[in-house]
């Protein structure tokens, strides 16, 4: 039940949404857990079919897909579900897999690094919280992410790397520089300036759009300089508020500025962990006051 992919270039493009396909794949849920019925799959259907009233593209048909069909994972640990979700995102992760590898300059396998990032859908699903459509994509980025770092990680560990030849440059003269040298200079200089500028650009868009206070924080400690005791007396706080509130305005401008890196909307909110569920076995004896409340000779019965 794995995506076709391509060989080559083509290898990283996503193969068309097709919806056609995916009611019979669906069914076999029900065949392969028990307990599911084809009653149960239902909101499934409506969200493919869109006739549960609401309007998607092709990506939250596939977004909202995949959350519900994650949750079912989650639950039955159904080998159907995680195929599904691997057809249904495997080409879809695997570009950003690839855009990390080139933004780091590793020559690593992307669909390698694809294979480690489900591995850690199906080892960690507890962590898993359906309560949004999106939640499958926002928490699969956060996956990719960290498994594409904790690779790179790897290899710096594994001592020296494999160069080809064709890429080594050539030997020089010691004191000689390349004729090449001063344009590369150059274009990395220029290359960083761009990239501090952009930095710079989003921690002040948001930066803006912090509280009055929070700005008026970070402004007195990061850029006049001054003592977190003297912020504090400015504000009129306590000096473990302010403490605190430079912190959480800090985490706010990092939140956000990382979401853009990572190709997400700032103000997406990041997959939390599911809601603990009340055991059975203490609904049952909640059930048991009250029906022994409510008895007609009153009082509890032992």
């Amino acid at each position: 039940m794995s995506p076709s992919y391509f060989s080559g270039q083509e290898a990283l493009i996503a193969p068309a949404f097709n919806t056609s396909e995916l009611r019979p794949k669906l069914l076999e849920i029900s065949s392969e857990v028990e307990g599911v019925s084809v009653a149960d799959l239902q909101p499934l259907f409506a969200i493919l079919e869109g006739t549960d009233g609401k309007e998607r593209t092709q990506d939250q048909v596939r977004d909202a897909l995949s959350t519900k069909i994650m949750e079912f994972f989650r639950l039955h640990q159904s080998r159907v579900c995680f195929g599904l979700l691997y057809e249904l995102n495997g080409p879809h992760l695997v570009q950003q897999v690839a855009a990390r590898l080139r933004r780091y300059q590793s020559r690593a396998d992307a669909r390698d690094v694809l294979q480690e990032v489900f591995f850690n859908v199906h080892r960690y699903p507890h962590r898993f919280n359906a309560e949004r459509e999106d939640a499958f994509r926002v928490w699969s980025a956060t996956i990719v992410r960290n498994t594409v770092l904790k690779h790179l990680r790897s290899q710096s560990r594994g001592g020296r790397s494999e160069v080809p030849i064709d890429d080594l440059p050539e030997p020089t003269e010691n004191g000689v520089k390349c004729p090449l040298a001063g344009a590369v200079d150059r274009e990395t200089t220029e290359e960083c300036n761009r990239v501090y500028v952009t930095y710079l650009h989003l921690y002040l868009r948001f930066y803006s759009e912090l509280s009055d206070r929070e700005q008026r924080a970070i402004h007195l400690v990061e850029v006049d300089n001054c003592s977190y005791r003297d912020a504090a007396a400015d504000l009129g706080i306590k000096l473990e508020n302010l403490k605190m509130v430079i912190f959480r305005a800090r985490r706010k401008i990092h939140r956000s500025m990382r979401r853009v890196f990572d190709g997400l909307p700032p103000d997406v909110r990041p997959a939390r962990s599911p809601k603990p569920q009340r055991p059975v076995q203490s609904r049952e004896l909640s059930t048991t006051r009250v029906s022994t409340t409510n008895h007609p000779l009153g009082g509890r019965l032992s």
